[in-house]
């Protein structure tokens, strides 16, 4: 197990205490937008908490396993998007807010951080969503190149939106990550 330095630490905190509301902002913000109707809003508030417990791991001491998840996460994310409607850019405009959430929430506490420490805070997050933003946008290219080679016009297409299948990859992940959340 890699220690984590106190400022890490105590983000990861943070994020978690605003998680909730993060969720909620978020969600409301995606409720506007177009290709967001095709999923119920509950399930995608549970992506959302999937997505910033997950990002909270990657501050915590068990980064190096948590990015793993995260990466499995985020390629979910992004054949959720595909299954969405959605363009790619708009994946991406997607997890840009995550990064305006993340500012927003805890820009007061990382602000009165040591300049040094504060500024490496925020490398430190705007380098996890970014590598986020790649592994959606991996698995956003990767649903639409897999329906595009299915021959087999009975079967489902991968970018269908199903919420089912969708709520069954969620508890998998899930539970990937709770022996990580759980040794916290």
């Amino acid at each position: 197990m890699s220690s984590s330095h106190p400022t890490q630490l105590a983000a990861a905190k943070a994020t978690l205490d605003a998680r909730d509301a993060m969720v909620t902002e978020w969600a409301d913000w995606l409720e506007d937008r177009s290709g967001s109707r095709h999923i119920p809003r509950p399930m995608v508030e549970r992506q959302f908490r999937l997505v910033i417990e997950t990002l909270v791991e990657m501050l915590g001491p068990l980064k190096r396993e948590a990015r793993i998840i995260w990466k499995h996460v985020m390629e979910h994310y992004g054949r959720t998007a595909a299954a969405r409607g959605l363009a790619a850019g708009e994946v991406v405009e997607e997890l840009r807010q995550l990064r305006v959430l993340l500012i927003k929430y805890l820009g007061p506490s990382v602000a009165a951080m040591r300049p040094r420490r504060a500024v490496a805070m925020f490398l430190r997050l705007n380098d996890i969503v970014d590598s986020g933003i790649v592994a959606a946008v991996v698995g956003y290219t990767d649903a639409l190149v897999a329906s595009l080679l299915m021959t087999d016009r009975d079967t489902q297409q991968l970018t269908g939106a199903n919420g089912e299948d969708i709520g069954r990859q969620l508890e998998e992940l899930e539970a990937e990550l709770q022996p990580l959340a759980g040794r916290r």
